[in-house]
């Protein structure tokens, strides 16, 4: 390659923004987030999905990171899932938040909360959001540190989710809204960002 390469998800962008770094523990937490194209290469898929919007080589997704001590982490965890579940909320969307069994979990993860949201096309719950806290496995691995005052450097803990895939959301948002005529009634928080429309149409015109 000629040294760029594609992210698989901003995660790594924004968690390695404190890398090498040794911060005051008074500037934690700090909180990032991004909107970025993500690129998978869904290996290992065995031809599931593949058509369609629900599994794409690239999307969008809006992605979560904070840096905090470890002390904290937990905490942060729950108030990171709720920012998620908010979005899934206001956009009247039925999800359920399951916690992830050890086998089930990323490589660098302590703890994973997976989000699915119902998709009645499907019948079933597909996962919209992944939040997980890493503990100091990232940390270490990017020597991200900081200091109590008169303290020695400790390592911080890092923790990332989506909050959400915007592909998937939309999905969600078309199948859920659909009524039996064929028109899709619209989540109201989106009626601000749509000049007042309230649904879309069965010929797809918005209204």
């Amino acid at each position: 390659t000629n040294g760029w390469w594609l992210i698989p998800t901003s995660e790594v962008t924004l968690t390695n923004t404190v890398a090498g770094d040794i911060l005051d523990e008074g500037a934690l937490p700090i909180r990032l987030t991004a909107h970025t194209h993500c690129f998978r290469s869904e290996a290992g898929s065995a031809g599931k999905d593949t058509t369609g919007m629900l599994r794409q080589h690239q999307f969008e997704k809006v992605e979560m990171v904070t840096i905090c001590t470890p002390e904290t982490a937990l905490a942060e965890h729950e108030r990171m899932t709720k920012c998620a579940e908010a979005v899934l909320e206001r956009l009247g969307l039925p999800y359920r938040t399951i916690v992830l069994c050890t086998g089930d979990m990323g490589f660098g993860a302590q703890k994973t909360h997976d989000l699915e949201v119902w998709l009645p096309g499907q019948n079933t719950y597909r996962e919209i959001s992944s939040v997980s806290t890493c503990g100091q496995f990232q940390a270490r691995r990017m020597n991200a540190r900081y200091r109590a005052p008169g303290g020695k450097p400790e390592f911080v803990a890092t923790l990332n989710g989506s909050g959400l895939a915007v592909g998937r959301c939309l999905i969600a948002v078309l199948e859920n809204g659909q009524q039996a005529d064929g028109s899709v009634t619209l989540p109201a928080a989106l009626v601000p960002w749509l000049g007042g429309k309230t649904r879309i149409t069965a010929e797809g015109q918005l209204v």
